[in-house]
């Protein structure tokens, strides 16, 4: 099992590292421990923080609001609970 998954009682606990301001989004391996992921838009607004959960949810097929960001509103590093169970999640990023 992977360092950055965990389980949940509503599915599963995904710890990221951002890298926010990217030519595009994309899944970009692991970084510390943490599954990296770039990001297309700016860290203003909640910009960045919008257009992750929209990418996670488009890249595991679950609506947006199956997606939860739970920790680092301001930081690189975020947890995420998607409401998908832990197996699933892992066959779909294909690790």
């Amino acid at each position: 099992m992977p360092k950055w998954i965990r389980p949940h009682e509503n599915g599963a606990i995904l710890s990221l590292y951002i890298q926010p301001g990217a030519s595009r989004s994309e899944v970009s391996g692991e970084h510390d421990g943490r599954l990296k992921i770039k990001i297309k838009a700016p860290p203003r607004d909640g910009e960045a923080n919008q257009e992750l959960i929209n990418f996670i949810a488009s890249f595991l097929k679950v609506s947006k609001r199956s997606v939860q960001l739970m920790a680092g509103e301001s930081s690189r590093q975020k947890s995420l609970l998607v409401e998908l169970p832990q197996e699933e999640i892992i066959e779909r990023f294909k690790v």
